[in-house]
């Protein structure tokens, strides 16, 4: 556990590092997400959305006279999923009933960026734009141990739309969800979860 958390602490450092460097430009992000668990079963628990804080920090790069860019985040995420698992009695015999699964990430979503900047002028007041790509989720933490078994580190497509107002603020609004699995029961090895979440949040650009 020790190595786990010092390979994220490493990972979050350097990408910190590298944004700070050759971001265009930085800024502070502040959101949330609609988490839901999805089992592999669908049937064998019924599950429930629930919501999540974000925050961190976003890097932007744009390539000029083109309406393409790139951007990058290191966010703090929490994802939850309310899991009844007193539905079955392998875990209600345990005492286990209508669960809270919490996983608290440190996420680095990357970015292909499209924004329409041709607008006769209105693009410095307000300005579509729709991204794409990878996100890469570094477990910190996740509770129910005796329950779930977490891999280190998931997998994500991440995808969306916004708006970017007074060429200062980014109010985007998102969906991603888990290539891989998010964790596991150990009593069912073959039921593997993954997270599917909905998120909204904005950025303000410091420079």
């Amino acid at each position: 556990m020790k190595k786990i958390s010092l390979l994220i602490a490493v990972c979050v450092l350097t990408t910190a590092t590298a944004f700070a460097q050759t971001a265009s430009r930085w800024g502070i992000t502040a959101g949330a997400n609609i988490n839901s668990v999805h089992f592999k079963q669908s049937d064998i628990v019924p599950s429930k959305t629930m919501w999540g804080p974000q925050l961190g920090v976003t890097g932007e790069m744009n390539f000029s006279g083109v309406g393409f860019g790139v951007d990058g985040s290191v966010l703090y995420s929490l994802k939850q999923g309310k899991v009844n698992y007193g539905e079955r009695t392998v875990w209600s015999s345990e005492g286990y009933g209508n669960e809270t699964v919490s996983m608290h990430y440190i996420d680095v979503p990357l970015h292909l960026k499209l924004k329409w900047r041709r607008l006769e002028g209105l693009e410095t007041t307000i300005m579509p734009m729709a991204y794409v790509g990878p996100q890469f989720s570094f477990l910190a933490y996740g509770n129910h141990k005796s329950l779930n078994s977490y891999p280190p580190v998931n997998v994500y497509l991440d995808m969306g739309l916004g708006v970017e107002l007074m060429e200062r603020v980014q109010i985007r609004g998102g969906y991603n969800f888990s290539i891989g699995q998010s964790f596991h029961t150990k009593v069912l090895d073959d039921n593997v979860a993954k997270n599917r979440t909905w998120y909204f949040n904005v950025t303000w650009f410091i420079r």
